[in-house]
């Protein structure tokens, strides 16, 4: 499709003009109406991609967006000051670990986690459920809830949907996630489907709990593992609640990768336009752009800051492992066309030979990976914005891979299904 079809895009508007005094006002309203307003900007007329404005009580929130994650009120490696100033609206918090310490009446005694962290912009709280997947030798599944044995003291405790809601409201966090039954991706049988319809009384047991519905908005999971059929039940459950938002759970856990992207389609091909829809657990680049083409507006993952620590370096090319000895004498910046504080200021070279000394390389690093996931994700809603977005996809695919035959099929095939072939 040529960039003059591209621009016939049809942009839609919700509310009309999307300046920033429009957003403003919009945010001035929003307690007395909802917390969440979702207003679609452009749609990508050939994909089903789309750029929205996700206007939340503390700030708008440009997406398609990518969270970093912050497991116990702070990222690995980098200060709130220096997240703010990347540019970040949304991060994420971790209700299992904040609830075990420092818990949750101290957190709320601080004005909750914003206070705590000293955050002024918006917070996503997991529910605890995916620990059932990572902490699986130390929980057991029940009706009431998940039974954990605590990894830092071995205390048994239950987190159960009141529990998990009740730590959210605590945080007051400004997305709280449903508590869901969580099994991996990897799994199939009558488990899956058991987690599935759990999942969905788990949800109803969420929002009654929701003590803050004018102030927190509960997102629903849709669960179903690879089964399509489980899929869309899901769907057609949770989507006859009147929740703010959706996420796609129960993936990026190790299945094959054109199971990943079908199930991602289905979801989005059947989640209401009007509500945004979270990606949960995806970071990679190729991802962050295939799965936005599929519909996404939301992800969050470790990655970017824990390859960070490990001295991998995020660039438009795929990575640097700056650790190695060929980036000893190599002066230049980690990418030069990254505008990051790493890259203003530091050498590969010293980054190499820093990473040997001092955890200070860590830092660099992880700010750098920030950086570019941030930047990419911007430049996928300016060309989603400016009706460019499929050659968005093709430039960008041919500077991650040096020929075409090392494009990932997964990732052909499900451009393809949005009508993109790949050059």
């Amino acid at each position: 499709m040529s960039h003059a079809q591209c621009n016939m895009a049809a942009t839609v508007e919700r509310g009309g003009n999307t300046n920033l005094s429009k957003s403003m006002s919009l945010q001035k309203t929003l307690s007395a109406a909802s917390p969440l307003v979702l207003r679609i900007v452009a749609e990508c007329p050939v994909t089903k991609a789309r750029a929205c404005d996700l206007i939340l009580p503390r700030s708008a929130v440009s997406t398609p967006v990518f969270m970093p994650v912050g497991t116990q009120g702070t990222l690995k490696g980098i200060t709130v000051d220096q997240l703010e100033d990347l540019g970040c609206k949304i991060c994420l918090g971790n209700t299992y670990h904040l609830g075990m310490r420092p818990g949750p009446d101290l957190i709320e005694k601080a004005n909750g986690l914003h206070g705590f962290m000293n955050w002024k912009r918006n917070l996503l709280t997991d529910s605890g459920g995916f620990q059932m997947v990572s902490l699986v030798e130390l929980s057991e599944v029940t009706e009431e809830g998940v039974k954990f044995k605590s990894p830092y003291d071995g205390k048994e405790i239950i987190l159960s949907p009141e529990k998990s809601i009740s730590i959210q409201n605590s945080l007051g966090s400004d997305i709280m996630m449903q508590l869901d039954d969580v099994v991996s991706s990897t799994v199939t049988g009558p488990r899956v489907e058991e987690a599935m319809h759990r999942s969905v009384r788990w949800l109803d047991r969420c929002i009654a709990a929701n003590k803050n519905p004018d102030r927190q908005n509960l997102f629903a999971i849709i669960q179903g593992g690879l089964n399509a059929e489980l899929r869309k039940a899901c769907l057609n459950e949770m989507t006859q609640r009147d929740v703010p938002g959706f996420a796609i759970g129960g993936l990026s856990g190790g299945e094959e990768k054109e199971d990943f992207w079908r199930m991602v389609t289905l979801s989005t091909d059947y989640l209401p336009r009007e509500k945004p829809r979270y990606l949960m657990g995806v970071g990679y680049a190729v991802d962050l752009v295939v799965c936005v083409a599929l519909g996404c507006d939301m992800f969050d993952c470790v990655f970017p800051t824990r390859t960070a620590r490990f001295g991998s370096a995020l660039v438009p090319w795929g990575s640097l492992q700056l650790k190695q000895k060929m980036y000893a004498k190599d002066f230049q910046p980690i990418d030069p066309d990254c505008q990051c504080p790493t890259c203003k200021r530091h050498s590969r070279a010293y980054l190499h030979a820093l990473f040997k000394i001092d955890t200070a390389a860590m830092h660099h690093i992880t700010i750098h990976n920030i950086a570019y996931q941030f930047t990419l994700m911007r430049s996928v809603r300016q060309s989603i914005v400016e009706g460019r977005f499929p050659e968005f996809i093709q430039t960008f695919m041919r500077r991650m891979f040096p020929s075409r035959d090392q494009y990932p099929g997964w990732a052909v095939d499900a451009l393809a299904s949005v009508n993109i072939t790949l050059e």
